[in-house]
């Protein structure tokens, strides 16, 4: 009896290190086919601009292609991130998002709207952007400061039209915060994305938008826009006439847009590192570093644990803000 024991337990020796071999070798694999990054807005915005150089530099780095996915369905972004937040938590599919992703469920819940998604089937992977928003105008506006701005909108409350990335997305809540301390009313005009609100204010369809830096700059830089103010609590280089918000007296006014790339809560310890690792590598890669800096927006890069610090203090201030604002039509 002992010795068929024995050699029972002996035969089943060579499979535990069989077993252990193929798991580690599946976590080295990784990845082994194609991985897409979900930009949760049409092209031409803050998360596009930061997704595009980053996924080319982690082909390099992992060796297989990121395909960017702009899954622009509106919303603010909400669509896209509730997308990836399904997604299979594999890191296969991964999300490069702005800062609205945690103002967006207080939104839903502030309608009392199902909520697509919550903050909390995310991981943060790094940081990539971090910039203040700029309030732009048209070339062709009357205002040339932002004193200008104010007192038209005063004149004519409700007649100046803004543009937005969506609804309780980042340009939306830049500009309500501004608008109620300013006390003035404003016009909301959502699109699809910071993309096409862009266009529309070149076109003359509004007359107003926050935007990030990087967006902006070129259209400044041609004399087609005309920045009037800066969210930021110091001047930036890329605009260092531009007055902040808190300069001008607005001392509540203070609004960050940033970009980060995600990937699922359940996302495997050995995924995240290799994915951290990468993004370590990237966002150093000369070609990233300057187009970001072409643009107005240098990176701004944080790991996993300092990003996901940064993101729970500054969700808790952009959901105290949307709280404040309440239902803005």
């Amino acid at each position: 009896m002992h010795r068929r024991q024995f050699l029972q337990a002996a035969a089943s020796l060579p499979f535990a290190p069989a077993v252990l071999s193929s798991a580690a070798l599946a976590q080295a694999a990784y990845p082994n086919r194609n991985i897409t990054m979900i930009v949760p807005f049409p092209a031409g915005g803050q998360a596009d601009l930061a997704a595009r150089p980053v996924a080319l530099a982690l082909e390099r780095v992992l060796g297989k292609p990121v395909i960017v996915d702009n899954r622009a369905g509106g919303a603010g972004g909400s669509i896209g991130n509730a997308q990836a937040a399904r997604a299979e938590a594999d890191g296969y599919t991964l999300l490069m998002t702005l800062s609205s992703l945690a103002v967006l469920p207080e939104a839903d819940r502030l309608f009392d709207r199902p909520v697509a998604y919550e903050v909390s089937q995310f991981s943060p992977i790094a940081r990539v952007l971090a910039d203040p928003t700029l309030l732009a105008v048209p070339a062709s506006a009357p205002w040339k400061t932002l004193k200008d701005f104010v007192e038209d909108a005063k004149a004519r409350p409700g007649q100046i039209p803004y543009g937005s990335s969506g609804p309780y997305g980042t340009l939306h809540i830049a500009m309500e915060m501004f608008a109620a301390s300013a006390g003035i009313k404003l016009l909301h005009v959502p699109f699809r994305g910071a993309g096409p609100a862009l266009t529309a204010l070149l076109s003359g369809t509004v007359q107003a938008l926050a935007s990030a830096p990087g967006t902006l700059k070129q259209q400044v830089d041609d004399g087609k826009m005309r920045v009037l103010a800066n969210w930021g609590a110091e001047r930036i280089a890329s605009f260092p006439d531009l007055p902040t918000f808190r300069e001008l007296g607005y001392k509540d006014v203070e609004f960050y847009i940033w970009a980060g790339l995600f990937g699922q809560s359940a996302l495997p310890a050995p995924v995240m590192t290799r994915l951290r690792e990468a993004m370590a590598q990237a966002v150093k890669a000369p070609e990233v570093t300057k187009t970001f800096e072409t643009a107005g927006s240098p990176v701004a890069y944080l790991d996993a644990p300092e990003f996901s610090a940064f993101v729970t203090e500054d969700s808790a201030r952009l959901i105290a803000a949307v709280k404040k604002i309440g239902k803005v039509e």
